[in-house]
């Protein structure tokens, strides 16, 4: 007999009040995948292969040119002219005073993301039964590596400071949807808002984040309150680009963040000393509309300091939003295709992403669901960030392409399983902080 159609299979299994036609212990496996007892075969780990309902895009991960790690763990960036070093000189006037440049060090080490699998050896024999789902290990392998990219891409665009809403000496809570920006191994400091202004940079680590209920557990030792921002100085997973789009004493809320992208310092870059992005523009925790006088002064902000903007990364809510500004004000956004520049090289239109993308002042628009949102105040969830970028100085470094791993050693792990892992040793750089910008606080 032949596998039955789809549509036959998905009648099947819904025979009996959701009870398989396979028996109670088809596909049951060990502690790494269970059996939905609600809907049968379709648990959530098959279902989503025939009715795939996460979003697995990537855009901004795609957008981004990749390059070989290379045999630097750095580089340096120059935050100052140096001052009355270049002066008029008259026939007989002194020469200007001798001034050096303000280097700061940056330091970049590559960042490894993992994302692991199984399946039992009895999943392995019955899912190629007649009626089965096939090779459970080659889907398995084959969702794994979505996720993997995915988490990746959410990495990228993660967000790093928020409101606390409650706490503790363990734990702090923030709006559930937001606590995915939270990774385990993240090291977080604090802003004390009842001690008007001190900043604790001992920082705590993440251990735990259940991004059902945004409780992000850290190691004891500090105590949150509501109203007190938790913000993330160092990552245990990859530099985020809100990182690196960030400024000096960034306020979020009524509270003050110490940017440590690339692990600048352990306190953080100190207010005054030099601004990273080229123009951040919040707006204390409180929600505006989007304006076109917005976008135009990130743009111009990055022309001031030598850059050209390359491209305008929003979710999808300001994507909307600008079309909306757009049409109102009786122009409106081109269509062409995406072109990634490193240096003085460019890629062939569309070879690198193959996405055609909506324009705005001939900037290619590239709307990503993962995008980090603002939060008020009042511990709601505002619109997402609007980033404006030049990508020549942006590169996702890989030092260990993805690789895969595969264990079959029942011995060590104590149970008839084959696992599966897949990791990726890289991380992204800004070769120029400066030309680079960030728009929050926007409504959704």
């Amino acid at each position: 007999m032949a596998n039955p159609s789809l549509s036959e299979y998905l009648a099947q299994s819904q025979r009996g009040l959701y009870q398989s036609v396979f028996g109670n212990e088809y596909l049951q496996k060990q502690t790494y995948h269970t059996v939905d007892t609600a809907t049968g075969i379709f648990n959530t780990t098959y279902g989503r292969k025939v009715w795939q309902a996460l979003n697995n895009q990537t855009r901004f991960f795609n957008a981004i040119p990749r390059t070989v790690w290379g045999n630097t763990a750095g580089w340096r960036v120059r935050t100052d002219r140096g001052s009355g070093r270049s002066r008029p000189v008259t026939e007989t006037g002194s020469l200007p005073t001798v001034d050096v440049s303000d280097i700061q060090t940056v330091s970049s080490l590559p960042r490894i993301v993992s994302t692991t699998f199984g399946a039992s050896v009895k999943s392995v024999f019955t899912a190629q039964l007649e009626g089965g789902v096939g090779d459970v290990l080659a889907l398995e392998n084959e969702n794994a590596q979505l996720d993997h990219i995915k988490e990746i891409n959410e990495e990228l665009l993660a967000g790093g400071a928020y409101l606390a809403s409650a706490g503790a000496t363990t734990s702090f809570t923030v709006p559930a949807a937001i606590a995915k920006h939270f990774k385990v191994g993240d090291a977080v400091g604090q802003y004390d808002a009842s001690a008007a202004g001190h900043d604790r940079t001992s920082g705590s680590v993440v251990s735990a984040v259940n991004t059902s209920t945004g409780v992000v557990t850290v190691a004891s030792g500090t105590t949150y309150a509501d109203g007190d921002l938790a913000y993330i100085y160092s990552r245990a997973g990859m530099t985020s680009i809100d990182d690196i789009v960030s400024e000096d004493e960034a306020r979020v809320g009524n509270s003050y963040t110490r940017a440590r992208s690339y692990d600048l310092t352990l306190g953080g870059r100190v207010a005054g000393t030099w601004d990273a992005a080229a123009s951040v523009q919040l707006n204390a925790g409180t929600g505006r509309s989007l304006s076109l006088t917005m976008i135009d002064t990130a743009i111009q902000k990055i022309r001031e300091n030598g850059g050209e903007p390359k491209l305008i990364l929003l979710g999808h809510d300001q994507y909307f939003n600008l079309e909306r500004l757009l049409n109102s004000n009786q122009r409106y956004m081109g269509q062409e295709e995406y072109q990634v520049g490193i240096g003085s090289e460019r890629t062939y239109p569309g070879t690198r992403t193959g996405l055609v993308l909506a324009t705005y002042q001939g900037i290619p628009i590239l709307p990503d669901a993962d995008v980090p949102k603002s939060v008020s105040t009042a511990d709601a969830v505002l619109g997402s960030n609007i980033y404006v970028l030049d990508t020549d100085y942006l590169e996702i470094a890989v030092a260990q392409p993805t690789q895969y791993v595969e264990n079959r050693d029942y011995f060590a792990a104590n149970a008839l399983v084959v696992r599966g892992l897949l990791y990726t040793m890289a991380e992204m750089r800004c070769k120029n902080i400066f030309v680079q910008a960030k728009i929050g606080d926007l409504n959704a």
